[in-house]
C-alpha cells in the first residue's frame, strides 16, 4: 500500500509540474506577443506620422507651384484676369512615386498622387462687402438680396446678415471717430443686438462661409447652396466680371435674370472685358441696363483659392488655401477640408 501511495503522489506531482510548465510557457508567449504587438503599434504610429509629414511637404510644394503660376500670370496679364488664363488649368491626378523617398518592400504597391486646382476667389461675392465702417452698405445689400433670390433662398436674410457684418466692424469705426461706443451699426445689430436681460453678445466673427450658421435663418442646406457663390475675403473686394458665374453676374444688375447672366458668360469667353467701362458699355448696348450706383466691379483679381489633394499610401490630405497676388504673392491661410 505505501508503495502505491508514493507512486500516485509522484504522478500527481508530475502532472502539477507539467501544468505549471504549460502555464509559464503560455504566460511567456503572451508577454512576448504583447511586446511584439506594442512594438508594431509604435512602428505603425511612427510611419503614419512620417506619411502625414510628407503629405504636408508635398502640399507646400504644390502651393509654391501655384504661387509661381499666379505670379507669372500677373506679370503677363497685369490688368486683366480671365478664366482662360494658365492658372485656371487644373492639375490632374499626378503620380509622385518617383519623387517621394521611401523604403520599399518587394512586390509592395505604393501610391503617391497629387492633384489640384486654382480658382478665382473674386469670382464669388465677398460677404465682407455688406458692411462699411460699421454701417450696412445699402447697394451691396441689394446685390446679395438678388443673389439669394437667384438661388431660391430667403432674400430677407441679406439685410439681417449685413447688420451683423456691420456690427462686427462697429468697434473699429467707433475707435476711429473717438466716440468709444459701438456705433450705429451695433444699434441695428439684428440677432446680435443683445438679449432680453440687457446683456450684449459678441459680434459675429465671419471667417468662413460656415460661420453663417451663427446668423438666425441660415441652415446647413442653405450654406451648401451658397458655398460656390460667396466667400469671406479680407476687406472690400469687387467681383471680377471676367470670372464670375452667371448667378453672381445677374445679382450685380437690377432686373437681370440668370439666363441673361449666362449670356454675359458666353460673351466674355469670346471677348473678355478689359475694364469696368467695357462691362458698363455691354450692359447699355446688350441689356439696356446699367450698373447700380454704389456697385463697382473689376476685370482683375488679386485673391485666389488653391485646392490641393495629396494621396500618399494610407495618408490623405485635402486642403484649401487662399493666396493674395501682391508683390510677394502671399499665402494668407490654409485649411484642411
Amino acid at each position: 500500500m505505501p508503495r502505491q501511495v508514493r507512486q500516485v503522489r509522484r504522478q500527481r506531482q508530475a502532472g502539477v509540474a507539467v501544468i505549471t510548465a504549460l502555464l509559464l510557457t503560455t504566460l511567456a508567449v503572451t508577454i512576448v506577443a504583447s511586446l511584439f504587438w506594442q512594438q508594431q503599434v509604435q512602428v505603425r504610429s511612427m510611419e503614419n506620422q512620417r506619411l502625414h509629414l510628407q503629405t504636408k511637404w508635398i502640399m507646400r510644394g504644390a502651393l509654391d507651384w501655384a504661387r509661381l503660376i499666379l505670379q507669372q500670370d500677373g506679370i503677363s496679364n497685369p490688368t486683366v484676369t480671365t478664366e482662360t488664363g494658365p492658372w485656371a488649368t487644373p492639375l490632374a491626378e499626378t503620380r509622385l512615386d518617383d519623387y517621394v523617398e521611401r523604403e520599399r518592400v518587394a512586390n509592395e504597391k505604393f501610391d503617391a498622387t497629387l492633384s489640384g486646382q486654382i480658382t478665382d476667389a473674386q469670382a464669388r461675392y465677398n460677404l465682407a462687402n455688406l458692411g462699411a465702417k460699421g454701417v450696412p452698405d445699402a447697394a451691396q445689400v441689394q446685390v446679395f438680396r438678388r443673389l439669394l433670390q437667384h438661388l431660391q433662398l430667403n432674400p430677407s436674410l441679406a439685410q439681417s446678415l449685413a447688420e451683423e457684418v456691420a456690427r462686427s466692424q462697429a468697434p473699429t469705426a467707433a475707435a476711429a471717430d473717438g466716440t468709444g461706443g459701438a456705433g450705429a451699426g451695433a444699434a441695428a445689430g439684428g440677432g446680435l443686438a443683445g438679449s432680453n436681460n440687457g446683456t450684449r453678445r459678441e459680434p459675429l466673427e465671419l471667417i468662413r462661409v460656415e460661420d453663417l450658421l451663427s446668423v438666425t435663418g441660415f441652415t446647413p442646406p442653405m450654406i451648401e447652396k451658397l458655398r460656390d457663390f460667396v466667400i469671406v475675403l479680407p476687406g472690400v473686394t469687387p467681383v471680377n466680371v471676367n470670372t464670375a458665374p452667371a448667378e453672381v453676374l445677374a445679382a450685380l444688375v437690377e432686373n437681370c435674370s440668370v439666363s441673361q447672366g449666362a449670356t454675359m458668360v458666353q460673351f466674355r469667353r469670346r471677348t473678355p472685358f478689359n475694364s469696368e467701362a467695357d462691362f458698363k458699355s455691354y450692359l447699355a448696348t446688350q441689356t439696356s441696363q446699367q450698373l447700380p450706383q454704389g456697385v463697382s466691379v473689376s476685370v482683375k483679381s488679386d485673391h485666389f483659392l488653391v485646392l490641393s489633394r495629396v494621396r500618399l499610401d494610407r495618408a490623405a490630405l485635402d486642403a484649401q488655401s487662399l493666396i493674395i497676388r501682391n508683390k510677394a504673392v502671399t499665402l494668407l491661410w490654409t485649411r484642411e477640408i
